[in-house]
C-alpha cells in the first residue's frame, strides 16, 4: 500500500485528528505542499564515512565527550573499537574485549549499548549494556579507562550495577544514554518471544518493557546506584520497580535525546504490523501489549485505551519491518535536517525526517527510499553532533553534504543560489529573537524568502524584491512568533531552497 508522493503508510497523533486518522502522513504532506512552503524533503545520499574501516555487526557509535573527537563502535559479539574522526583513518584499536562474558547466540543478543559518563574526561567511567549466559540476564555494568592508554579500556574493572532475567532471547532492548540531567537511562525489551505472552510490557513489577533511569553517581540501600527521588514511582508501596521512568514498550531499540530541547525520542520494534516513534515522558504509559501503535493488538478482544500514550508517527510493515531510532539533528553538514528527528528501518532501508511541535502536529518525510540506503542498525553522533549511521554490511555511512561552501570559508563563491542556514539556530524567543539569513545569488534576480509554519501555512515575508548577484544578508525578528518550528524557502527563477528552524524559550 503506497501513498501519494510514493511514500508508505503513515500514521500521525495530531490536532488534526478528523483527518489524520483516515489518512496517512504523505497524503497530508501533499496538502501542504498546496497551502505555502514547500515542506516536503527532497532525497538525499549516503556515501562511506571512513572507507578504510569495516566492523561486524556493529550496533551502536558513541563518542566519549573528552575533546578528542575519538570515535567508539561496539560489535555486536563484544567488542567495543575505537579510532580517529577522519574519513582518512586507516585502523582501529580495541578499546574493549569481553566475548568470553558476552552471550551472543541469540540474533538480538549481545554486547548493545554504551555510555559514557557525562565526567568520562576525568573519571575515566563509561558503561555497557550486554546480555550474559547462564542464566540468561542482562548485565548494566561499569568500567575504567586504563590508566596508561587512553584507547584501552582495564578490562579487570568491571562493576555489575545492575542485573534483571531475560527469559527469552530476543527483545533485549539494549540503549543506555546519559540525560541531561546526568541520570543513566536503560531501554529494555518486554522480554521476548512474541505478543508479550508474560505480560511484562503492563506490569510495573518488572524492569522488562520499560525505559529505566538511574543515578550511578549514588549508592542506596546496598545497591551501587541510587533512585532518583522524581522518578514516577520512588518510594512505592505497591511493589513497582522503582527504576521505571516509562513502560508500556515492545522493544525499544535505540533513543536519544535533543540536546536543545531535552525530549527523549525512541523507535519501539512493532509485532506484526506496526513500528512506531515515540516522544517518552516520565511516568507515562506507552500501550504494549494493550496497543501496537494506533491500533489494538488484539481488536477481538476489544481494549481500553484510557492512559495510554500514541505513538508520535507509525508506518506498516509494507514500509519496513524493524525500526531504528535515531536522533534529532543538530549539525551543519546537511543544514535542511536540522531540528528534525532522523529514523530508518533496518529491513527496508528506508530513511525519514519527521517534525514535531510537541502539541501534536507531525510531519514527516522519506529521504531515503526503500532499498537505496543500508541494513540500519544504529544512528550516532560525533562531538560536533554530526550524524552517522551504522550497518550489518559492516560499514558506517553518514549523508553526503548539501552545501557548497564550508562554514568559514568567507571567499568561496558558489556556482548557483544557496541559502544558509539562519544563526542563531535554535532562536531563542526570551531574547530579541533576531536572526539571520545569508544567501548567494549567482546573478541580480528577483527573490523572495517567506517563512511557514511546521504545516507550510505561510505566516510571514522575510525579503521581497530585486537584488544584485553577490551575498546579501537579512536580519529577522521572530520575536512575533510562538515558540515551535518553521520552515523558510528561498525562490528565485523557479529554483526554490528550503531550511528549517526552532524558536524556542
Amino acid at each position: 500500500m503506497v501513498a501519494p508522493l510514493g511514500l508508505p503508510l503513515f500514521r500521525s497523533i495530531t490536532n488534526l485528528e478528523g483527518l489524520m486518522v483516515r489518512h496517512s502522513l504523505a497524503v497530508v504532506i501533499s496538502l501542504i505542499v498546496s497551502i505555502g512552503c514547500n515542506t516536503t524533503q527532497a532525497q538525499l545520499n549516503l556515501e562511506v564515512a571512513f572507507p578504510n574501516l569495516s566492523f561486524s555487526r556493529p550496533v551502536d557509535f558513541q563518542h566519549s565527550g573528552d575533546g578528542t573527537n575519538r570515535l567508539f563502535v561496539v560489535e555486536q559479539a563484544g567488542l567495543i573499537r575505537v579510532f580517529e574522526n577522519a574519513p582518512t583513518v586507516q585502523t582501529t584499536s580495541v578499546f574493549l574485549d569481553i566475548r568470553d562474558r558476552v552471550n551472543s547466540s541469540g540474533n538480538e543478543e549481545g554486547l548493545l549499548g554504551l555510555a559514557f559518563h557525562p565526567d568520562y574526561k576525568n573519571n575515566g567511567y563509561f558503561f555497557v549494556n550486554y546480555t550474559a549466559n547462564p542464566p540468561r540476564r542482562t548485565i548494566i555494568a561499569r568500567y575504567k579507562v586504563s590508566k596508561t592508554n587512553p584507547d584501552v579500556a582495564d578490562k579487570s574493572s568491571e562493576e555489575i550495577f545492575l542485573t534483571f532475567s531475560q527469559p527469552f532471547s530476543n527483545h533485549n532492548g539494549g540503549q543506555i544514554t546519559f540525560g541531561p540531567d546526568g541520570f543513566l537511562y536503560i531501554g529494555t525489551g518486554d522480554g521476548g518471544s512474541g505478543g508479550d505472552p508474560q505480560g511484562n510490557g503492563q506490569n510495573r513489577s518488572t524492569m522488562l518493557g520499560k525505559i529505566l533511569r538511574i543515578d550511578v553517581d549514588s549508592e542506596q540501600s546496598g545497591k551501587k546506584y541510587a533512585i532518583p527521588s522524581d522518578n514516577p514511582f520512588a518510594g512505592n508501596a505497591l511493589g513497582y520497580m522503582e527504576e521505571i521512568y516509562a513502560y508500556g514498550l515492545r522493544n525499544p531499540w535505540r533513543f536519544s535525546f535533543d540536546p536543545e530541547t531535552g525530549w527523549l525520542w525512541a523507535g519501539d520494534v512493532g509485532q506484526n504490523l506496526w513500528e512506531e516513534v515515540d516522544v517518552i515522558q516520565k511516568g507515562k504509559n506507552y500501550g504494549w501489549n494493550i496497543m501496537e501503535g494506533f491500533h489494538c493488538y488484539s481488536p477481538s478482544s476489544g481494549c481500553d485505551t484510557s492512559g495510554l500514550v500514541k505513538p508520535i508517527v507509525e508506518y506498516d510493515h509494507n514500509a519496513g519491518i524493524s525500526i531504528t531510532g535515531g536522533h534529532v539533528y543538530r549539525g551543519q553538514r546537511v543544514p535542511e535536517l536540522f531540528g528534525a528527528y532522523i529514523y530508518g528501518d533496518f529491513g527496508s532501508k528506508r530513511i525519514w525526517s519527521l517534525r514535531f511541535d510537541g502539541n501534536g502536529l507531525a510531519v514527516n518525510a522519506e529521504i531515503i527510499p526503500a532499498n537505496a540506503g543500508v541494513p540500519l542498525s544504529s544512528f550516532g553522533i560525533d562531538e560536533n553532533r554530526e550524524l552517522y549511521l551504522c550497518s550489518f554490511d559492516g560499514k558506517v555511512y553518514r549523508f553526503t553534504p548539501t552545501t557548497t561552501r564550508l562554514p568559514g570559508d568567507e571567499n568561496f563563491l558558489p556556482k548557483g543560489l544557496m541559502l544558509e542556514q539562519n544563526f542563531p539556530n535554535p532562536v531563542r524567543a526570551h531574547e530579541d529573537a533576531l536572526t539571520t539569513f545569508n544567501f548567494f545569488l549567482p546573478t541580480a534576480a528577483d527573490i523572495s524568502i517567506v517563512l511557514c509554519d511546521i504545516v507550510g501555512r505561510e505566516v510571514g515575508i522575510i525579503f521581497k524584491g530585486f537584488l544584485a548577484g553577490g551575498r546579501h544578508s537579512v536580519k529577522y525578528s521572530l520575536a512575533w512568533l510562538p515558540t515551535g518550528s518553521y520552515s523558510y524557502s528561498l525562490s528565485s527563477a523557479g529554483v526554490r531552497i528550503n531550511r528549517q528552524l526552532q524558536l524556542l524559550r
